[in-house]
C-alpha cells in the first residue's frame, strides 16, 4: 500500500508532495486538536455555604427592638429580624388576631430609621387591620379609610422612642419614602403613619 502511495506522489506538484510525506510520517499525537470555539461564561449566582461553619466571631448588627403594644411582645430587629413570618405575627389584628403578610418595604423603612439611632426602640401602634376591625374604627368616627392600606398589609402605624412624631416624619421623608406618609403629633395618640401606597401627605389629629 505504501508503494502505491508513492507512486501517486510522484505525480503530484513538489509542494503538495511535500505536505503529503509530511501528513505520512507525523504521528496522530503532534497534530494539535482543533481550537475550542469561544462561548461567553455563564452567570453564576452564589449562595451561601450552609455546609460551612458559622463564624461565631462575626458581629450582629443588632439595631434595637420592635415592640407590639397591643400585645406587650417584642421581635429583635436587626439586617435579618424579624423574618416576614414574625414580623407578620407582631403586626397582627388586634381584634381577630388575623395576619397577613406586610409589605417588606416597611420593615426596610423602619431598618433604616433605627440604624441611625441604634439600639432603638420601635413601638407599634397598628399594622394589619381586619376589614372587621376597620369597619369598627369608622363607625367610630376615627377617620379611617374605607378601603384602607391596613387592611391589605401596606401600612402600619408606629414611632420610635425619644422622636417626635413630626421628627420621624421628617427623616422618612428625608430618607426618599415614596409612598403615604402623615404624622400625628397628639399626645396620647403620638405616631407615624407610612404605607406602600400612592406618595401623599397629611398631618392628622
Amino acid at each position: 500500500m505504501r508503494s502505491g502511495l508513492a507512486r501517486v506522489v510522484r505525480l503530484l506538484p513538489p509542494a503538495v508532495c511535500g505536505l503529503a510525506l509530511s501528513l505520512t510520517t507525523s504521528s496522530p499525537s503532534s497534530i494539535d486538536p482543533p481550537a475550542p470555539r469561544w462561548s461567553p461564561p455563564l452567570a453564576v449566582r452564589k449562595t451561601p455555604d450552609s455546609s460551612l461553619p458559622s463564624d461565631p466571631a462575626a458581629p450582629m448588627t443588632t439595631l434595637g427592638s420592635l415592640v407590639s403594644l397591643h400585645f406587650d411582645e417584642i421581635e429583635p430587629l436587626s439586617d435579618d429580624e424579624p423574618s416576614p413570618e414574625a414580623f407578620a405575627a407582631i403586626t397582627r389584628d388586634r381584634v381577630t388576631g388575623q395576619q397577613t403578610q406586610m409589605a417588606p418595604e416597611l420593615l426596610t423603612l423602619v431598618r433604616a430609621i433605627a440604624a441611625g439611632r441604634a439600639p432603638a426602640r420601635v413601638e407599634i401602634i397598628s399594622g394589619y387591620r381586619s376589614w372587621k376591625l376597620n369597619e369598627m374604627l369608622r363607625k367610630k368616627e376615627h377617620h379611617v379609610a374605607e378601603h384602607s392600606q391596613h387592611s391589605l398589609g401596606h401600612a402600619m402605624d408606629f414611632r420610635f422612642e425619644g422622636l417626635s412624631s413630626k421628627d420621624l416624619a421628617h427623616r422618612i421623608e428625608k430618607a426618599g419614602w415614596n409612598g403615604g406618609l402623615a404624622f400625628y403629633p397628639g399626645d396620647t395618640d403620638r405616631f407615624v403613619h407610612a404605607d406602600v401606597g400612592p406618595k401623599r401627605r397629611w398631618r392628622g389629629r
